[in-house]
């Protein structure tokens, strides 16, 4: 295995991390441990999770998530996984978590309540990666940062980031932590994939230019890149068939997003050429969200342990510049695709 490093971190980390967000709702744990062994068994080190998790958030599954991994790591040597969590961002944004009664800040009380409680999900005393799991436009950045710099220093986590951030939030953060001598960001983790290529607009210059490492999630953008979303008929079973149908306008508007006629009219597009270069579009496109210089690990998500195996593909992989050519035609035809 080919290990990265995160950001100027002493992580390194497999160029595939596991995302465990189908664990406890669309996995049970049965099935959630068959696809964390397989990974595990393939030179996957490094997992990332949320206190939310699984999705769809619910407060009546909050957290079960930790309490599968926390289970299944039990019998692992603690030191060679490379473990990830994160903290609910505010609730008075677009979305409002139900959990600690949907008053979550990214502040003193709400940080060390949510740590400790992953800790204890986890059944570990520290994490290896900490993420604010989206920004807090409130609280001023200088209290997250000191809360967060002294459970560093404390040894409940080794190094933090962020997560669905922007260039601004990002620079002013570590520029923060610089002037203040606290810990800084190593990482940011935001939806990135060949139909969503905005972070190579702003972001990905200050990831090169301030060594911080992009963990994209959604490569296969939620599925749509597996081209089922190209059939005469819409599986029923899918996620985002499932989204248009939630009475949630919030949650139509995600479906929306990722599936509407320039998604697929692209995706149509890159499925031809996948065809044309004897590629899985998984294998493709898993392989081009990890292509870049400021990645340190790509985060795919599976709902069956067998889903693992094209997406391994992935990591013997390599696109010519032919290949990349093609693919950064079609966004130049269809650009933005996912507004």
């Amino acid at each position: 295995m080919n290990y990265r490093y995160i950001g100027k971190s002493g992580l390194r980390v497999s160029p595939i991390c596991l995302g465990t967000m189908t664990f406890g709702s669309f996995c049970d744990k049965k099935e959630s441990f068959k696809i964390m062994d397989k990974a595990y068994e393939r030179g996957i080190n490094f997992f990332d999770t949320a206190e939310l998790y699984p999705v769809p958030a619910s407060s009546k599954y909050n957290g079960r998530t930790e309490e599968f991994i926390g289970e299944w790591m039990k019998d692992k040597p603690r030191d060679s996984i490379i473990l990830a969590s994160k903290v609910a961002g505010a609730s008075n944004g677009w979305f409002v978590p139900p959990i600690r009664h949907g008053l979550t800040a990214v502040d003193r009380f709400h940080i060390t309540k949510a740590l400790d409680e992953s800790l204890k999900r986890l059944q570990t005393d520290y994490l290896d990666l900490y993420q604010v799991h989206w920004p807090d436009m409130t609280v001023p950045i200088e209290e997250t940062l000191e809360v967060l710099d002294e459970f560093v220093k404390a040894g409940k986590i080794r190094y933090i980031g962020t997560s669905n951030d922007t260039a601004y939030g990002l620079t002013k953060a570590n520029e923060v932590a610089k002037f203040k001598n606290l810990a800084r960001y190593q990482s940011i983790q935001n939806n990135f994939s060949i139909l969503n290529q905005r972070f190579l607009d702003e972001l990905a210059q200050v990831c090169q230019k301030e060594s911080i490492s992009l963990l994209p999630y959604s490569p296969l953008a939620g599925g749509v890149l597996t081209g089922k979303y190209n059939q005469k008929f819409m599986p029923q079973d899918a996620r985002f068939a499932k989204y248009l149908n939630n009475p949630n306008p919030r949650v139509q508007a995600q479906a929306a997003r990722f599936v509407n006629d320039k998604t697929l009219a692209s995706v149509e597009k890159y499925l031809q050429i996948a065809k044309e270069f004897d590629v899985n579009l998984t294998t493709l496109a898993t392989a081009w969200s990890m292509h870049f210089d400021f990645i340190a690990s790509t985060i795919i998500g599976v709902t069956d342990e067998t889903q693992l195996d094209v997406i391994f593909d992935a990591f013997d992989y390599t696109i010519s510049p032919e290949l990349m050519q093609k693919l950064d035609a079609v966004h130049k035809e269809i650009l933005y695709p996912m507004g």
